[in-house]
């Protein structure tokens, strides 16, 4: 989500290297920077949102003083792209400078605790509580260590951080928990980065932080601690071999493929909304008379899967819409009882702003579901979701797309408590199930990898692929589709299993792969006889189905085998085998999956 940088260094300034280090990291997307350096008793803070570049010519990050600093890049996820929200972070007295990735669940009701307390806050930003807690430590008589603990045991959330103070000037604290974090060594001084190409050209041994772990570096040293209870852990660094580009992707070979397997990160993020801006958007649904889910592209086959959860759960009916059509077949409709809930994940989309602009000047209710503070979206919507995948490089969407069906979910669940639609059991299921998602995808992705390679090396020359789901499970089928279609340009069809006989079936011959969603729901009888009516015309089936469900098995070609969940959530984890899929068959085709031809990443233009 942010990029972070902090070294101390034996001798000279650090600003420079924290400059060129924060360069290194422009290619995971911001919208803000800054460094701290510590010097004799003081902070010095240089910080502005825009671009390294425009901040430096600014401001000059390479003269500040101080052999020892922090530094990050931020992408924004609470408070707009500012100079006040930018990081590092002070405290009251400017003592301690704070500089965070991650998201803290928590912040509001810490924030309100501290300030009752007398402590004076300038930002927005979820992070800033970090600091105050820290000086309630240090101000109370305990060491930088101590009250770096005892503040990380006040956090319900995830952060990988870097913290210095004016308190112990030598020394950096480091934590990680969930965030990804990294120390290096050299003889120069040791550093932390949230990613290693940006202290490659400094060092290539490297040290890889686990989660609910904290180090403290001094220019020769590093000590690693467990947070839990303090036992002092030996690891040796590793040597790494990356040039800077692989380091970029993290030793993946695309950004497509490292976004893949980010999944369980971003989704336990999109877990931890605040809970009044749920509330806020699920009330302004609940007074519509008319809903549109307003989306391009990926993101509509997000909202098709939402218009399922809308109407099982909280019994609510809900019209998926293309942007694009939206005010040619509904402009006429829209007044002031109708609420666009619009979901994009730059907040930029063209087509999905002017529908929306249209929607507002007839007094209709703007709800936004975005990953980017400050986008346009942001700022027309009458209130607002971020969504807190972070940023991402592959044009295909794939974190951001899951998160998406995840805070819809959690909208649809919570709509259906307010209306009283489910018994407390039937709620606590699907929370349960919810809580759980992170964990089913990463056990996809564990287990099921190999078994999508060896598909992707026997189909990756078939010219054609049909997609087939019923229910929630046809909006998988079209996202499926539609990454095949991305990355390898393969023609492909995606349709409702039961309209396959008007049309699609007509181009089933033997041997075309045909690809079945298959969860364990109220689909399931009818989907096996779509089964077996393109099976008997030759297809090869190619089904995804849950973890020991042998009928569907017997009636296919090859299997890949899903996790058992909720199944008002299958949309999750289905698509996941469907991501890797279309990402191994660019690849068995000498295709560039980051780089799709023809294609942008946020579709700006009519």
């Amino acid at each position: 989500m942010c990029g972070i940088v902090a070294l101390t260094l034996k001798e000279g300034n650090a600003s420079p290297l924290l400059h060129s280090a924060l360069k290194r990291l422009e290619y995971r997307g911001y919208d803000s920077a800054g460094i701290a350096t510590l010097y004799g008793e003081k902070i010095f803070v240089k910080k502005d949102a825009g671009k390294i570049d425009e901040i430096h010519a600014r401001l000059n990050f390479d003269n500040m003083p101080g052999s020892v600093g922090v530094s990050h890049t931020r992408w924004s996820t609470h408070g707009a792209p500012t100079r006040e929200n930018a990081h590092p972070h002070l405290d009251c007295k400017n003592t301690v400078a704070v500089v965070h990735n991650g998201v803290i669940e928590n912040f509001l009701e810490l924030k309100e605790e501290l300030m009752d307390r007398g402590h004076r806050f300038v930002s927005r930003t979820d992070t800033e509580v970090i600091s105050h807690l820290v000086e309630e430590g240090l101000d109370a008589g305990e060491n930088l260590y101590n009250a770096t603990v005892n503040a990380l045991r006040r956090l319900r959330g995830s952060y990988a951080l870097a913290i210095i103070s004016t308190r112990e000037p030598n020394k950096i604290v480091c934590a990680r928990n969930e965030s990804p974090l990294v120390l290096g060594l050299s003889d120069s001084g040791t550093f932390c980065a949230s990613d290693i190409p940006a202290i490659l050209p400094y060092t290539n041994k490297i040290i890889i932080l686990n989660n609910g772990e904290l180090a403290v570096l001094e220019a020769d040293n590093i000590i690693i601690k467990r947070i839990s209870d303090g036992v002092t852990l030996s690891r040796e660094a590793k040597v790494i071999e990356w040039s800077i580009e692989q380091a970029e992707k993290q030793g993946y070979p695309h950004f497509m493929l490292k976004e893949i397997h980010e999944q369980p990160t971003s989704l336990r993020n999109a877990l931890r909304l605040q809970e009044q801006y749920l509330d806020l958007i699920t009330t302004f649904l609940d007074r519509g008379e008319k809903i549109f889910l307003l989306a391009a592209g990926t993101s509509h086959y997000a909202c098709i899967a939402a218009s399922y959860m809308f109407s099982k759960l909280a019994r609510l009916a809900t019209y998926p819409v293309v942007s694009s059509e939206f005010i040619e077949n509904y402009g006429d409709s829209i007044g002031i009882d109708t609420v666009v809930l619009a979901v994009s994940q730059s907040g930029e989309t063209y087509d999905t702003l002017k529908a929306v602009d249209y929607a507002r000047m007839r007094a209709a209710t703007i709800l936004g579901i975005t990953n980017v503070v400050g986008s346009t979206l942001t700022r027309v919507s009458r209130a607002y979701i971020v969504q807190q995948s972070g940023p991402e490089i592959g044009v295909a969407a794939t974190k951001s797309y899951t998160a998406q069906v995840l805070v819809l979910a959690q909208l649809a669940l919570k709509l259906a408590k307010m209306r009283g639609k489910l018994s407390q059991d039937e709620i606590d299921e699907v929370k349960a199930s919810l809580q759980r998602i992170p964990e089913t995808v990463e056990n996809i992705l564990e287990k099921r990898e190999e078994k999508v390679k060896e598909l992707a090396r026997k189909y990756a020359k078939e010219k054609t692929f049909l997609f087939l789901g019923r229910g929630i499970s046809t909006a998988t089928a079209l996202e499926g589709r539609l990454k095949l279609l991305e990355i390898s340009y393969k023609p492909s069809l995606a349709y409702p299993a039961g309209e396959s006989k008007h049309g699609p079936i007509s181009v089933v011959e033997d041997g075309t792969p045909t690809i079945f969603i298959c969860p364990n729901d109220e689909t399931r009888k009818d989907i096996i006889g779509n089964m077996m009516e393109m099976k008997a015309r030759g297809a090869k089936i190619i089904s995804l189905c849950e973890e020991g469900d042998q009928k569907i098995a017997d009636l296919s070609d090859d299997i890949i085998e899903v996790p058992k969940v909720h199944p008002i959530l299958s949309p999750i984890p289905y698509i996941i085998p469907l991501q890797l899929l279309a990402y191994y068959i660019a690849v068995e085709n000498g295709l560039d999956p980051d780089k799709p031809r023809n294609l942008a990443k946020s579709v700006t233009v009519p």
